[in-house]
Order: C-alpha cells, then sequence, then structure tokens
C-alpha cells in the first residue's frame, strides 16, 4: 500500500498516488473514470506540475469522511462520499445479479458464482492507510493483519451474503500472500461475511508453490494471476457472473460475466 517519508515513490508492489490521480484529486477531476488510481510515468518538468500531498492527504480524508477514535484510530464514515458511491454501485450489482441468477435455475447449466477481491473491495484498508502514512510494507501489513480485523466495505457484506442465499457462490481472489490466510479468514468470518471461507473459496498468491493451472507460476502479473485463477474456477464448473475488484487489474484478462469497480483512490496495482 502507500508512499513517503511520508510518501515517497513506491518501489514496492503498489504504485501510491500517481501524478495524474494526485492532480485530479486536488483539482476535482476524474482521471479514467471515478475511484481509478493511475500510474504517471512522465517526469514534471517544474515544480508547479506538482501538487502538494498534504492537500492530496486531506483530500482524500475528506472523501473517506475521515473519523478519529479517542485512541487515534482512522475510520471511513458511512455518510462520507466514498459511502455514498459505494452504495450506489451496489445497488446497480443487485439490480444486476437479481436477474442474472434468476437465469440460472435450468437444469445443465453451471452453477453461477461471484468472485471478489479482498482489499478495499471486501474490506476496508482505510485505517491501515492512515496508520502508516499511506506507505505499504509487507512488514506493516502482516503486524497489522495479525492483531486488527478491518472493517467490511460498506454494505459488501450484506450484498455477499445475499448473493450467497440467491444461490451463487463465493470466491475471494486476492493479492494477499499465503502466510496471510488465516489472518484474512478470520477477519472476513468476524464482520459478517457468511459464506464458505475454506481452501476452496478463498484464493492467496502462492509464489513459494504456485499452482499447475499458473501457467507463469511465481512470475505472475497481477492481471495474470487474477485471470488465471477465475478461468481455474470456470474449469471446475461454475459460470462467473460478476467480478468484484477495486483495481482495473483485478478484473481484466477475461472469465466473468460482468465486472464492477470499486472506488479506491489511495493506491495504484498494475
Amino acid at each position: 500500500m502507500p508512499r513517503p517519508a511520508r510518501f515517497r515513490p513506491a518501489l514496492s508492489r503498489r504504485a501510491r498516488l500517481g501524478a495524474a490521480t494526485v492532480a485530479a484529486l486536488v483539482t476535482g477531476t476524474a482521471v479514467f473514470g471515478v475511484g481509478q488510481a493511475t500510474a504517471e510515468h512522465s517526469i514534471p518538468r517544474t515544480d508547479k506540475e506538482i501538487p502538494n500531498l498534504t492537500q492530496v492527504q486531506d483530500k482524500i480524508k475528506a472523501y473517506y469522511g475521515d473519523t478519529v477514535t479517542a485512541d487515534g484510530e482512522h475510520y471511513a464514515s458511512p455518510r462520507s462520499n466514498y459511502a455514498h458511491q459505494v452504495r450506489g454501485i451496489e445497488t446497480k450489482a443487485r439490480g444486476y445479479l437479481s436477474k442474472a441468477l434468476a437465469g440460472h435455475g435450468r437444469a445443465g447449466k453451471a452453477k453461477p458464482a461471484i468472485v471478489l477481491d479482498i482489499d478495499d473491495t471486501t474490506l476496508l484498508t482505510y485505517n491501515y492507510e492512515l496508520q502508516v502514512g499511506f506507505h505499504f510494507t509487507e512488514e506493516s501489513q502482516d503486524k497489522y493483519l495479525a492483531h486488527t480485523d478491518m472493517d467490511p466495505v460498506f454494505g459488501m457484506n450484506r450484498l455477499v451474503n445475499w448473493a450467497h442465499d440467491k444461490g451463487a457462490e463465493v470466491f475471494f481472489l486476492t493479492g494477499r500472500k499465503e502466510a496471510q490466510r488465516d489472518w484474512s479468514v478470520r477477519n472476513l468470518k468476524n464482520v459478517g461475511y457468511g459464506v464458505p471461507l475454506d481452501r476452496r473459496h478463498v484464493y492467496l498468491k502462492d509464489k513459494e508453490h504456485p499452482p499447475p493451472y499458473l501457467p507463469c507460476g511465481s512470475t505472475c502479473s497481477t492481471i495474470e494471476y487474477k485471470s488465471g485463477t477465475r478461468k481455474h474456477i470456470e474449469s471446475l464448473g461454475y459460470d462467473i457472473v460478476a467480478n468484484f475488484g477495486d483495481q482495473y487489474s483485478d478484473l481484466r484478462g477475461g472469465a466473468g460475466n460482468r465486472t464492477f469497480k470499486m472506488p479506491n483512490p489511495m493506491y495504484y496495482l498494475p
């Protein structure tokens, strides 16, 4: 997850607050669609092309309706613009799924499924991001996940449980590493995801022992890993009627009838 000596350029697997996104946040314009963080590789010619990072952080906090507890923990507000946007996406998804799942009642048809990313699709990383100053490291993520449950993305636990009750098999597909499985499953369960959370339903990235259905093995890009895993799920006899993710790399590569992009201005995963 993200940046500095309070935003230094990200050299890890997550590119944080690309220049184009930063400029959009400061000026209030959209970049390639609402909620998409983008990686900008052009070199600024002068300092005037570089927005003030403190202002960017303030914009992000305002969007999430930053709420601080007495012990200094940061949480997004259910009345925030972020929460409002998420609910709009969930309303569209529920309407679509009502029809899509009803159409799978015929005998012999593949069982319907939905696939969801975890970070900022089903679990909200906002408190973690504020705690580490938008500077992701595997070490800080491990420490946080081992002892802290992230809140569910507003309403997603209810949407997922409803879809499961309507007949959809639910699969979680995340870039989190295999060593974080127990923490991730605990968190999903504790915040109300009442669906199967065994190894057959929760896919994490295992670089040490990559599954044989991924030809790219331990070198998979996010798109290769996620699309390859979705194709594997389809090979098990499922029809992925919907795929949910906060990054476009969660959604690209095929294997899925419809995609739903969740908002996330905090980081970019190519």
